[in-house]
This record gives C-alpha cells, structure tokens and sequence, in this order.
C-alpha cells in the first residue's frame, strides 16, 4: 500500500468573502483614537496560531504615539512547549523588537503574572499619583476578555468582569477601566480598558480568511463548515495525520473524512446518513479547544513578517480602497458566473 502523502498547497478560493469589518469595528476603534489621551500603555493581543494572520494594521496606524506591548494570546492551543515552539517564539520576539513581546496562556497564573510585572514595572516608571490606564486591543475573539479577565483575577483577587464567548463579537463597546493591579500610597494603582475586537478593512488572500475563521474571528456563518474542515484537515496532514487516527485513516478528501468522523462519532441523519456539516462544526470545535492538534497556521520564518507587510501595506488607512477592490473582486466573479450575461 502507498504511503500516503498530504496535499502541499490547498485550492485557491476567489468566491470567499475577504472582509469582515463590522460597523461596531469601525465605532470601537474611533472611541478608541478618542481615548489615547488618558491611556499610558497599548496592550494588544495576537493569537498565538496565527501570530502574522492576525496582525491588525489599524492598530499601529490608528493608535501610534502610545507605547505598546504584544501579547500572543492561547499559546496553550498552538505549542506542545518543545524546542521548536521555543525557537518560533525567539523568532516572533526578533520580528518586534524593540517592541516587548510576551505569550500568554490565561488558564496559566506564571504568564498571566509575567503581563502583570511588565504592567506595575510600565506603571511605576511613569510614577503617577492617579494611578496607571492601559488599554487592551485586538482582532475579534482573540482572547482579549479572557486575558483581562485573568489579569483582574491574578492581580487583585476579583471574579470575572468582562463577558467572553465562543463567538465573536462578545464585546462591542468600550467597557469601563478594570482595576488590574492595586494601588499603594504612591499610586491609585493600574486600570485595564476592555475594547471590541477590530477586524481588518480587507484581507489580502484567501487563506488568511480560512485562517481567521478557522480560529473564530468571524462567526461560523460567514464561510461553509465543510469549506473550513477541509483546510483544517490540510492543515493537520501537514502537521500529523496521526492526531485524528482515532476517526478515520489518513486522507486528503474531506468528504470521505467527514463520513468516517459522522459515523465515529453518531453524527447520522435519518437512514444511517451522515451529518457531514454537524461533523464539520465538531471537528473545527474540538481544534479550537485544542484536542485536535496544538500547532500553528502562519509559516514563521525572519522573512515572513516583511512579506506579510507587504501584502497589507495600505489596508489600514485606505477603507475606501478596500471596499473597491472587494468590488471588483465580486464583479469579476459574477462576469466568470455560468450565469453571467
């Protein structure tokens, strides 16, 4: 029997959307702009399996002037804490520097503590009477409540404040200031600002769609289930098809992946026939939780942040052009459309 041998590039997918910029993205990140005056530190959060893909230009474009702290968000869903996840880590500190980066499992009080000390140490240089006020930003569901959250926990002893989900767009308007860190006679302490996660205007590719959704920053709807378990599965071939072994035999037809996951797991219809989109959605479910595979989407290397850079050079600050191209990109898909003309 041949061994088997996982696709090396999955099918471009021009019909996918390419946006997913809310209006309370677009409300969210305007309060923001408003609030810099009052803020000393920017902490904005990346997912830690998608550390280029969920790189959000608007941030640096619309909240310069303001020091910044880059924390990688769920490192528990994409490291087995292996030399390799070690040198990937030393590579995405080199890509910000002097920026200080620090990755952040919130179930974990040792990193939770580690944004903790960077934020008294931020606070008592800037040795304030009022106290300290930072603000936490960061693509949709990508951790920020939960890492407050865990924050107000660690730091001041207090249950939790910010509301999470499993979906995004939990948080749609600018909370108040949570206290993080307790004051002393020198200072009221450090406060934490929770914020609507913020989409980007436009993404470039289709793949980094597939990726955002895949780790839930748009909501389950926007692309098929089957469409997004099918590039988990590529992606899973090329990290180890042994981490669905339990389910069905290596493969690279998800029709074929999901039939044996649907009768595994009692996902049938009527007569026996398998639910093939429930087990899509129970197979991206059990990825995002971890228990599919811990690993990361994006290619790390030192050149792939320049390139990443590159492709969404401009997408910040031009809106209106990225509505355009998405235009464009529509008609041109309808002039190819059988049904066209």
């Amino acid at each position: 029997m041949a061994s088997f041998v996982p696709r090396t590039v999955f099918p471009t997918l021009n019909s996918l959307p390419r946006s997913y910029f809310l209006g309370h993205h677009r409300a969210g990140l305007n309060k923001m702009k408003t609030m810099l005056t009052y803020i000393d530190l920017v902490i904005e959060c990346r997912d830690y399996r998608v550390p280029l893909t969920s790189r959000n230009p608007l941030f640096e474009e619309n909240l310069a002037g303001r020091e910044r702290l880059i924390v990688y968000t769920k490192q528990d869903l994409g490291s087995e804490r292996k030399q390799q996840d070690r040198s990937r880590e030393n590579t995405i500190q080199q890509w910000h520097q002097p920026t200080p980066v620090l990755f952040s499992d919130h179930k974990d009080k040792g990193s939770v503590r580690k944004v903790l000390n960077f934020a008294r140490d931020h606070a008592a240089a800037k040795d304030s009477l009022t106290g300290s006020r930072m603000m936490i930003v960061g693509m949709p569901n990508i951790g920020k409540s939960s890492l407050l959250n865990a924050l107000r926990q660690v730091g001041v002893h207090k249950g939790k404040v910010a509301h999470t989900g499993a979906q995004p767009g939990v948080t749609r308007k600018i909370g108040t200031t949570v206290k993080i860190i307790e004051g002393d006679e020198n200072s009221e302490g450090v406060y934490l600002m929770d914020t609507p996660g913020v989409f980007v205007p436009y993404v470039p590719n289709a793949e980094s769609m597939l990726k955002l959704a895949l780790c839930g920053s748009v909501k389950d709807t926007i692309i098929a289930p089957t469409t997004l378990a099918d590039y988990l599965l590529y992606q899973m071939n090329i990290y180890d098809p042994a981490i669905y072994s339990d389910y069905a035999s290596p493969t690279n037809d998800i029709t074929e992946f999901l039939n044996a996951v649907a009768h595994k797991t009692g996902r049938l219809q009527k007569g026996g026939i398998p639910d093939v989109e429930a087990s899509a959605l129970w197979m991206i479910q059990r990825w995002r939780n971890g228990q599919l595979g811990r690993f990361v989407l994006d290619e790390i290397t030192a050149e792939s942040l320049e390139r990443e850079r590159r492709d969404t050079e401009g997408l910040g600050s031009s809106l209106n052009q990225a509505r355009r191209a998405d235009k464009d990109m529509r008609r041109q898909r309808s002039k190819r459309s059988p049904e066209a003309g």
